[in-house]
């Protein structure tokens, strides 16, 4: 797609575009792990302006806009790793900075400082080569033309996401499976740490990495409870859960442990002492609408909550323990090394949502060098999330045969 002519800066602010190969919906929803090819990029200075022709691993969505005071360009795309750029950046003239960070949840934003007043004649996501690339053209302009380029409003389908905004409940059985992964720890709160790694970035690389494989496989459609380097409090990451109509929801951790072997991945489950505690805390802590997806609790005392939260759990309790059994079936299916006890049970607070099938996955431990190695593995990482998604989806579809019938 490409965008020319005057009303080029305009149009390009307008929109989002969304490029994927072959036009597929999910593109919206993938979270990209793309990177620079600093080798296949050039940015260059010509007598009527600037190129830049970013080549990147794979296409992402995007857009690009530019800013004033002082002035600059600046390109959204959804998680790109921009290492390498600077020193390309800088053989232009007419670029005098380049920074890149993570714009928000799921984005990353690469900003070029300018040496004066530029705008977009044109601006382009190819997919014509081996590798996509983002190809931008600058012109010179005046600085009013460059001033009111800069002040037009964000576009209103730029607007973050609100809770309510997550996808609504759906039956069993209906529509996609609504999977929550829930990246363990994040931003004050790092996690287990060795070796300069943290459990926190460590999790979230693979949330995010399990989430492309749920949804290539087209059965899924995923939600993280955090999608950056952020705190998100526990009761919150259950809230998020209930708002995204989750049918499953899986927290990913990593833990480090100071005596005894821990070597493998293990399922917990919630034990059956945390669950008279965890329905009361609940009843006491939450607002009334996050405690029972369709039921109204607002009414309700503490104690009625309470009888009900415990009715929904002793559905509930079967299809987590199916739900275990799926993936450790899986996970051993595909020869990934698993604990000596691979299903155990605690009180963990992400576990305690009464009528949503909950797990909690430790990976594997970072007190172990040999589940370290297998942290760090891209290629392991890749065989642990696909046998997930083969758990979670031969759990998903015994859940529904079974759900059905149920019915009258």
């Amino acid at each position: 797609m490409k965008v020319r002519g005057s009303m080029a800066i305009r149009a390009v602010l307008a929109m989002v575009l969304w490029l994927l190969p072959g036009g597929l919906a999910v593109a919206q929803e993938l979270s990209a792990l793309a990177k620079l090819v600093p080798a296949q990029s050039r940015i260059e200075d010509r007598a009527d302006g600037v190129t830049i022709d970013l080549a990147i691993t794979q296409p992402v969505p995007w857009r690009v806009r530019v800013m004033d005071d002082p002035p600059r360009l600046v390109l959204d795309t959804r998680e790109v790793d921009w290492t390498g750029l600077s020193s390309i950046a800088l053989e232009s003239g007419a670029i005098e900075a380049a920074r890149a960070g993570v714009f928000r949840q799921g984005w990353s934003r690469l900003v070029l400082a300018l040496n004066g007043p530029y705008l977009v004649e044109m601006a382009e996501m190819s997919t014509d080569q081996n590798l996509p690339r983002v190809r931008l053209t600058l012109r010179p302009a005046s600085q009013e033309a460059f001033s009111a380029a800069a002040a037009l409003p964000e576009p209103p389908q730029w607007a973050l996401p609100a809770v309510s905004d997550l996808p609504k409940p759906v039956g069993r059985g209906t529509g996609p499976i609504v999977v929550v992964l829930d990246p363990g720890h994040g931003g004050i709160d790092p996690g287990a740490e060795r070796d300069g790694h943290k459990e926190a970035d460590l999790m979230l690389t693979f949330a995010r990495e399990m989430k492309e494989v749920l949804l290539r496989d087209g059965r899924f459609l995923v939600v993280l409870t955090r999608d950056d380097d952020v705190f998100v409090p526990l009761e919150t990451r259950i809230s998020i859960a209930r708002a995204a109509g989750a049918h499953v929801f899986l927290s990913l951790h990593a833990d480090a442990l100071a005596e005894g072997e821990a070597v493998g991945a293990t399922l917990y489950t919630l034990d059956d002492e945390a669950t008279d505690e965890a329905a009361q805390a609940l009843a006491e802590r939450h607002d009334r609408d996050d405690l029972l997806s369709g039921v109204d609790l607002t009414a309700q005392d503490d104690l009625v909550a309470t009888i009900l939260i415990d009715m929904a759990r002793t559905e509930t309790e079967p299809r987590v323990l199916r739900l275990a059994a799926a993936l450790e079936g899986a996970i051993k299916g595909a020869g990934l090394k698993m604990h000596r006890r691979p299903h155990q049970t605690g009180g963990f607070s992400v576990l305690k949502s009464p009528d949503i099938p909950s797990a909690l996955l430790e990976l594997g431990f970072l007190s172990s060098a040999r589940d370290m190695a297998r942290l760090t593995d891209a290629d392991w990482r890749a065989k642990m999330a696909a046998a997930l998604r083969d758990g979670l989806g031969s759990w998903a579809d015994e859940d529904a045969s079974l759900a059905a019938l149920r019915k009258p």
